[in-house]
């Protein structure tokens, strides 16, 4: 049984996702933000930073989130290329490429204070937002020219992550700078259209009030 450190529309989401794909057993604990949970030595214990998820395993606490996707991927060998796969290598390499620069930018345009205080957040916004032009153009070229089997219309590791950023990019006001319709990307859209209907994502959407289509048209 995993226990899941979990709040809503947090970065636990992809983690909800992608344990219910996978139909395994799971027990989400609630972690009161408001009333400063994420503070307290108890979650500081499980977690250093205090940040969320955190996922409780047979095989010990996990937290960040790419470790957990990837020690569930190959714990239950689904939704990424085995370590012995000829395409594991380039799985890999982008997804370090999402968890090392998308998700981290992305915090950017959300949090820009807290990269270089108050004082230069509108300097942060700018340079962020045109790193993630940047990031999202490269990502979505390599889908256009590669057709990954391991990012496709199907159910995927990488296609859950993405389609969890993409979530709460697409979801900003369109005057905001973090704002990135899936739209404006084809190749990353049309995979993400397509796992937004699967079950998990479906399911896990109703429950946490993410609208009908999370990753593509969020909050609708």
């Amino acid at each position: 049984m995993y226990i899941l450190h979990s709040s809503p529309d947090s970065a636990s989401l992809v983690v909800r996702m992608v344990l219910t794909e996978l139909g395994l057993p799971y027990q989400i604990r609630q972690v009161d933000r408001a009333a400063g949970a994420l503070d307290s030595a108890d979650y500081r214990a499980l977690h250093p930073l205090g940040k969320i998820p955190v996922l409780e395993t047979p095989d010990g606490v996990m937290f960040e989130t790419a470790a957990i996707l990837l020690y569930l991927s190959d714990k239950h060998h689904a939704l990424a290329p085995a370590p012995d796969h000829p395409d594991r290598a380039r799985f890999l390499t982008w997804l370090f490429f999402t968890s090392t620069n998308i998700h981290p930018v992305l915090l950017q345009l959300f949090y820009p204070d807290r990269s270089a205080g108050e004082a230069c957040s509108a300097q942060t916004l700018t340079h962020a937002r045109a790193q993630m032009q940047n990031l999202l153009t490269a990502l979505d070229s390599m889908l256009a020219r590669e057709n990954p089997t391991w990012f496709s219309t199907g159910p995927s590791l990488m296609g859950y992550y993405i389609g969890m950023l993409m979530h709460w990019l697409a979801g900003n006001p369109p005057d905001h700078p973090g704002y990135f319709p899936t739209s404006d990307f084809p190749a990353l859209h049309t995979r993400l259209a397509a796992l937004e209907t699967r079950p998990a994502a479906q399911t896990i959407a109703a429950d946490e009030g993410l609208g009908r289509l999370p990753f593509t048209q969020p909050y609708a």
